[in-house]
């Protein structure tokens, strides 16, 4: 018994030391910052059915990480650049959700290609470039989290500055643009925002296991939200709890964050699914029955 409590108590100064690292403190950090901003950007992706984009956005960043590479610059801010001129390049092609999709399932191509033809051409070491890609937690710069702390302003600002516009375009893109919605411009914001919020979270857990700060939260907080506001919400505090619960046991067991992280978000989701569903209308169903009602009598005067 007594040894038992002695091992505890040991592993709690283990962690109580490491809390008190510099590279540990800003990890927990950027990891607060990443659960205010990607969770959002994961509504949108499941809002605009654009599954694809986690992976067209890493061989974008791998293409802009081969440019870093290769030019001297910093590699992941390259990949930051590179991905947002993607996900603002393909705006034009987003005009239903299918060609959202068939958008980035070609510039998923034609990325890892030129990623590839650079990487052998130029001969950078193609190992170091996808080493990039696996994500290293504790190599977190002030760099990036600047970069996580404008997503956490910017991404909840804009939902609650344009819900009304974000949730009929994330309802329909029809109905949303024959309310006025400026269409184009709203879809080429949000696919900016998605991109570089790839990117920005590719240190943290490596751009495979990106799903875990953008996605998984989303798809939880859809199962308990019941407008776009709480579904925000929801997210915002799924991703808190899951990834500062994940760090912890990563420290606490001394197993890769990345992994814990998508494993500790990915229990949640398959928790949350086995709560019965509301009986209750949906903020998908809600702009388009707001829509469809016609106006009182007693509205027009």
């Amino acid at each position: 018994m007594s040894a038992t409590l002695a091992a505890a108590s040991l592993a709690s100064a283990d962690l109580g030391t490491l809390l008190q690292l510099a590279p540990v403190q800003r990890a927990g950090f950027a990891l607060l910052l990443a659960a205010v901003g990607l969770p959002v950007i994961g509504v949108v992706i499941v809002g605009l059915d654009i599954m694809p984009v986690r992976f067209a956005m890493m061989h974008v960043a791998l293409l802009g990480i081969a440019v870093g590479l290769l030019t001297g610059l910093d590699p992941m801010l390259c990949a930051l650049v590179a991905c947002a001129l993607a996900g603002a390049g393909v705006a034009p092609l987003a005009r239903t959700p299918d060609g959202l999709s068939g958008a980035m399932g070609l510039l998923m191509s034609l990325a890892i290609a030129a990623a590839l033809l650079l990487l052998a051409v130029s001969g950078v070491n193609a190992s170091g470039a996808f080493a990039l890609l696996w994500g290293s937690i504790l190599s977190v710069g002030t760099a990036d989290l600047v970069v996580l702390g404008v997503l956490a302003v910017l991404v909840p600002g804009l939902f609650w500055w344009r819900r009304r516009e974000v949730a009929l375009l994330l309802y329909d893109r029809e109905l949303a643009q024959c309310s006025g919605v400026p269409v184009r411009a709203l879809t080429t914001v949000l696919l900016v925002l998605v991109a570089v919020a790839v990117a920005g979270a590719i240190k943290l857990t490596g751009a495979l296991l990106v799903d875990a700060l953008t996605l998984l939260p989303a798809l939880a907080a859809r199962r308990l939200g019941t407008s776009l506001k709480s579904i925000t919400g929801w997210a915002v505090g799924i991703g808190v709890f899951v990834n500062l619960t994940g760090f912890l046991i990563a420290l606490r067991l001394d197993w890769p964050p990345g992994p814990v992280l998508v494993l500790t978000a990915g229990a949640l989701v398959l928790a949350v699914h086995l709560v019965p569903e509301r009986r209750i209308r949906s903020w998908r169903r809600e702009p388009a029955s707001a829509a469809a009602r016609p106006a009182s009598p007693s509205s027009s005067h």
